[in-house]
């Protein structure tokens, strides 16, 4: 058994005799060289690493158009995002090009320091040390400083070691993340169902011997017979509610849920200093949010609070259980985005005006209700599955994490492994 020492790292504890302890700014040095407009432009991710920021279609941080200031990296520097560090947003990067004058780039000065070991402990490990770190300069936001960076203690074992555990963790974690990417499939696949029978329901109804007509929609197609064609304007209202002492913060979510910020989580928003135009939201309101609506923030509200005058607090004459479905499927079909006019191109617009003059195809309000009954149904049994899946996903996730932890401080060593 191998004799262990302390670290004088409190929360990594002891470490194998044989390692060392140093500072960053002992093994790695700030490399800030600039003027390489011509090079692809990176961009860093928790889950992915240093990737081309053309390779994802979910990045939508805009390049400046004179990207002379921009930072050259070159393979194997690491590249930090200081506003995300401590979300892990950090990582040794595999391509040359250039990234955000706001991001950090070092190259390794030790050259006993593998750079794939350095990888696993520190995008993995010094998260929440990160955060302890970090200060907040803006509201909401927290930057990690070159200072804070360079002077964080890391735990060196032997280079021939280094490289054990980097390869021993390439190959487990490849394991691993093929089994998340499978189920991650699975989930798509199953979303993919979901969406397809709320489209379905909402613009077919439950019978499908009806007599049909054409609805004049073109994205539509044909509606039951019985159905008719209406403007927003006729079957909604926009409230706008006086603030109660008492409220807290209403969050629309992407996946159609509105909830009290406080019930999904509290990071990653910018908190607004003054409440300017906020509104009072009850529960069973259906809310639209006018820049995020495209993309599934649509829901009814189960809690009273506030929200910013960015959401759409509405009353209807019709189910508005029916109505937010209807809505739904007005997102994933993209129909925001084809009426968005010199919107931003990360959203499209939902706001007031767009949802008042939109075209709502209304069955009978016993239908409606059927609608939505057999909807709210049939989406809580899809998603109890996702939920189970995602579950699978969070505990895979754990384990690598703390396989990597147990490795890269040595914990446990990569000969016990084989």
């Amino acid at each position: 058994m191998m004799r262990m020492k302390d670290s004088g790292i409190e929360w990594i504890g002891e470490i194998p005799e044989t390692w060392k302890v140093a500072k960053i700014k002992y093994n790695l040095k700030r490399n800030d060289i600039k003027n390489h407009p011509n090079e692809e432009v990176l961009s860093v991710y928790r889950d992915y690493g240093v990737v081309p920021k053309s390779s994802r279609n979910d990045n939508h941080n805009v390049t400046s158009k004179d990207t002379t200031n921009y930072k050259y990296v070159t393979k194997g520097n690491l590249v930090i995002n200081k506003m995300k560090a401590w979300q892990g947003s950090l990582a040794v990067s595999n391509y040359t090009g250039i990234v955000s004058p706001a991001y950090y780039v070092y190259k390794f000065t030790n050259y006993n320091l593998n750079k794939y070991y350095f990888h696993y402990l520190i995008r993995t490990c010094y998260k929440n040390e990160f955060m302890r770190l970090s200060t907040g300069i803006r509201d909401g936001q927290w930057d990690l400083q070159a200072y804070d960076f360079e002077n964080t203690s890391i735990t060196i074992p032997p280079k021939l070691e280094q490289q054990q555990i980097a390869d021993f963790l390439d190959h487990k974690t490849a394991e691993i993340d093929g089994l998340i990417d499978k189920i991650n499939t699975e989930i798509d696949t199953l979303k993919q169902y979901q969406s397809s029978v709320i489209t379905r329901t909402v613009t077919k109804g439950l019978d499908p011997s009806v007599p049909m007509k054409d609805s004049g929609i073109e994205w539509i197609g044909e509606i039951p017979e019985t159905w008719r064609v209406v403007r927003g304007k006729n079957i909604l209202r926009l409230l706008n509610r006086k603030v109660q002492p008492n409220d807290e913060i209403i969050t629309a979510f992407r996946d159609g849920q509105v909830t009290l910020r406080k019930n999904r989580r509290t990071d990653g928003f910018t908190i607004s200093t003054k409440e300017i135009g906020y509104q009072g939201v009850r529960t069973n309101d259906l809310i639209v949010h006018a820049m995020d609506g495209f993309a599934g923030a649509i829901g009814i509200s189960d809690s009273n609070g506030k929200a910013s005058p960015v959401l759409n607090v509405l009353e209807s004459n019709q189910n508005k259980k029916y109505v937010m479905y209807y809505l739904r499927v007005c997102a994933l079909l993209g129909v925001f985005q084809a009426l968005a006019k010199g919107i931003r191109i990360r959203t499209a617009d939902t706001r007031w005006d767009t949802l008042r003059n939109l075209k709502y195809i209304l069955p009978p309000k016993t239908e409606q209700q059927q609608i939505a009954d057999y909807l709210d149904k049939k989406v809580s049994q899809i998603q109890i599955v996702i939920k189970s899946k995602q579950q699978q996903i969070n505990q895979l996730t754990e384990y690598k994490n703390s396989l990597i932890f147990e490795y890269v401080t040595g914990k446990k060593q990569v000969k016990e492994a084989n």
